[in-house]
């Protein structure tokens, strides 16, 4: 039986991708389903994430749960 890996937490960012843009996206951390700890967001990013939620199809793709690349 496969015992479950508990050692590094799995890391994920909700990406918003520029329509207009390449490379000028947005990106917030997140869970696995997309879920953001908003309490732990700065206010220019709660303010960030908020905008692009409302330009989705005209600034920015719909969001897409990504691994957070490793440095």
């Amino acid at each position: 039986m496969p015992t479950p890996r508990t050692s590094t937490p799995a890391c994920y960012q909700l990406c918003f991708r520029s329509l207009s843009q390449e490379g000028r996206g947005l990106s917030f951390p997140c869970d696995a389903e997309g879920h953001i700890a908003f309490d732990r967001l700065s206010d220019r990013a709660r303010n960030d994430y908020f905008f692009a939620r409302v330009c989705i199809g005209h600034a920015y793709a719909s969001p897409t749960v990504e691994p957070t690349p490793l440095h």
